[in-house]
């Protein structure tokens, strides 16, 4: 594993909507967690979301006009923080503290490192920049001649990747 004292690698996972990208991340994070790894992920958004629910006392401080709401227990914590403008993909990261790699749902405009998943011919909105893409899942027609993974071929693709965490 890599030492946490530099910046922990971030690979994307890319495609577009329905096509499992969201069943990825988590066996991806399944299979990092059984080899021992801490894992962050990020999960980009293109609109308002809610993660507090009116009522509820992390909403009443945000309405009352926190710019900045944690809510903690001894399992968890979660942060609210009002943005002017949507933080960076290194911003999100940075927020993390600990963790071996993230993995992040989305971000196809960023220079990571990008796992396109697919079935046929991804959207034109859905594709990355073809210099970003590391490896496909699935069958991504417009992608012949990147490594390939099948859906179920996670330990496959986690050994792929790791040259990544060594960086």
């Amino acid at each position: 594993m890599k030492s946490c004292q530099s910046k922990p690698p971030v690979i994307c996972i890319v495609g577009s909507s329905n096509t499992g990208k969201t069943t990825l991340v988590e066996n991806l994070i399944m299979e990092y967690k059984r080899r021992g790894f801490r894992v962050g992920t990020v999960k980009h958004h293109f609109g308002e979301f809610e993660i507090d629910y009116p009522g509820k006392d992390s909403w009443r401080h945000t309405q009352a006009g926190a710019d900045v709401v944690i809510v903690s227990s001894p399992f968890k914590a979660a942060m609210i923080k009002k943005v002017e403008q949507e933080l960076t993909l290194t911003q999100v990261v940075d927020l993390m503290g600990e963790v071996d790699i993230v993995l992040a749902e989305g971000y196809k405009e960023s220079d990571r490192p990008k796992i396109l998943i697919c079935s046929g011919d991804p959207s034109p909105r859905a594709n990355p920049a073809p210099a970003s893409v590391i490896c496909t899942v699935g069958h991504c027609d417009n992608f012949k001649g990147y490594p390939t993974f099948e859906p179920d071929d996670i330990q496959g693709l986690v050994s792929f990747l790791q040259p990544f965490l060594e960086e």
